[in-house]
């Protein structure tokens, strides 16, 4: 099952978002930030205390893979793996390019 999307323009939104997640019982465990920006997304979720997409919900395959693509290769294949199709991925990454910053919400 695909996770859930919540696109958010700052990063204190998505801050507080996390908040209000976690006050309603939501595991910090399944949350992911994901940024154009690999040193924003690395900052707030280590703020946050949420994840980022790694080597455990990309697979191998993948992983080796998004070393040598471009980034918004690596985020396009980041969201299929995750179970977006690719039109879902390829929106998602055009948010990104907006500079918004993504939460995916696996329940």
């Amino acid at each position: 099952m695909k996770p859930k999307v919540i696109e958010f323009h700052t990063d204190e939104e998505l801050m507080q978002e996390v908040k209000n997640l976690a006050a309603q019982g939501v595991s910090k465990e399944n949350l992911y930030v994901v940024s154009h920006d690999e040193d924003r997304e690395k900052r707030v979720a280590d703020t946050i205390d949420a994840s980022t997409i790694g080597i455990g919900e990309e697979g191998l395959d993948t992983f080796v893979k998004n070393i040598f693509r471009k980034k918004g290769d690596k985020l396009r294949a980041q969201f299929e793996e995750l179970g977006f199709d690719h039109t879902e991925a390829e929106v998602l990454e055009s948010k990104l390019d907006e500079g918004k910053i993504l939460l995916l919400h696996k329940e």
